[in-house]
């Protein structure tokens, strides 16, 4: 008696979850092509847009990549110049975002960047790295983050020296207001935040006067109001535009580390004048105050009046204010940085 042949198992069973994956795939990757076409698209009409506001936008290598999961734009010597003579350039700059989650970028240059300040020429920055991200691409107002992990500041020759060398960090991030819903203004406000953690200043400069050759970490977070005024082609540049809005800051806040010295600070409202210089009252609760200002009139930069930080070093020394947490108040008016009757150093200057 001979054995039954085994019957045949089927194998169309086996095709069916092959021909779902390739039907998939495909499918994958027309959306991801179209995807990476309107991502190109977006981006030459918004440099055609930003030409026509007086911005000169250059770029050479432009390339996409990414398949199948991240689309990814590439640019080569990347440069954008604002009608105000302020620049970035970079040789190399990336930005990618998921291709199931569009609305968020992050942009990378790996290679650093040039700083170019109007009249002030062109500083390098390079660090362990160089990053931003943009998110909420669909708000009034999206979620930004820029983070420099130990930056160092190199200028170019002929270029004004700038004030820091180096930092262990620097970090600045914008989001739309938090507020309660019908809270007057909301809609068009911006909360802004700005670390600059362990920072080294230039020789005999005032960031280094000021942290006695220590380090210089700050903190400062404020509300932008009439955010949407932050744009204008003209010269002067953005917060000019903003300025002639009545834009401020409220809700200024923050703490400083110089050296020895310590403080916190507070303003209710921060304006620009004309001129673009800051005006407004600071109010300090500061520890060792006079080290900072003693540390300023021994700076032998332009920039700091060592006369009038030396003043006030004696008008404080004299009144015994160098205890822990003094009240200490810094005003901004007439283009100048106040302490008391004290004239220490310009104001600081938006455009």
């Amino acid at each position: 008696m001979t054995d039954a042949p085994a019957a045949r198992h089927k194998r169309s069973g086996l095709f069916a979850p092959i021909g779902l994956f390739l039907i998939a795939l495909v499918l994958w990757s027309v959306w991801w092509f179209v995807l990476a076409g309107q991502v190109r698209d977006r981006l030459d009409l918004q440099v055609e847009a930003m030409r026509a506001g007086g911005w000169d936008v250059a770029y050479t290598g432009l390339n996409t990549t990414g398949w199948p999961f991240r689309v990814r734009l590439g640019a080569e010597n990347v440069s954008i110049t604002a009608p105000s003579g302020h620049a970035l350039s970079a040789p190399d700059l990336a930005a990618e975002a998921n291709a199931w989650n569009p609305d968020k970028w992050v942009l990378v240059a790996g290679d650093g960047l040039v700083l170019t300040r109007a009249d002030k020429g062109k500083v390098a920055v390079r660090g362990q790295f160089i990053r931003a991200s943009v998110h909420g691409l669909t708000q009034r107002w999206p979620n930004v983050a820029v983070e420099l992990a130990r930056p160092e500041f190199t200028s170019h020759e002929g270029a004004e020296v700038f004030p820091i060398a180096r930092a262990d960090r620097i970090e600045f991030y914008l989001r739309p207001h938090l507020a309660p819903a019908g809270t007057p203004g909301v809609d068009d406000s911006v909360d802004v935040l700005f670390r600059m953690i362990e920072a080294e200043g230039r020789p005999d400069g005032p960031v280094e006067g000021l942290a006695r050759e220590g380090r210089l970490t700050a903190q400062i977070e404020t509300v932008v109001e009439d955010a949407s005024q932050l744009q204008g082609p003209d010269a002067a540049g953005v917060f000019a535009a903003w300025t002639r809005a009545g834009g401020r800051f409220t809700a200024v806040k923050g703490e400083v580390s110089a050296g020895e010295s310590r403080a916190t600070l507070s303003s209710a409202v921060l304006s620009a004048g004309a001129d673009g210089r800051l005006e407004g009252e600071v109010a300090l609760q500061a520890v060792r105050p006079l080290a900072a200002l003693a540390g300023l009139a021994g700076s032998r930069t332009g920039v700091v009046n060592r006369a009038g930080a030396a003043g006030a070093v004696a008008a404080g020394a004299l009144e015994g204010s160098d205890r822990n947490a003094v009240p200490v108040s810094i005003q901004f008016r007439d283009g100048r940085t106040w302490f008391g009757p004290f004239p220490v150093a310009p104001a600081p200057r938006l455009f």
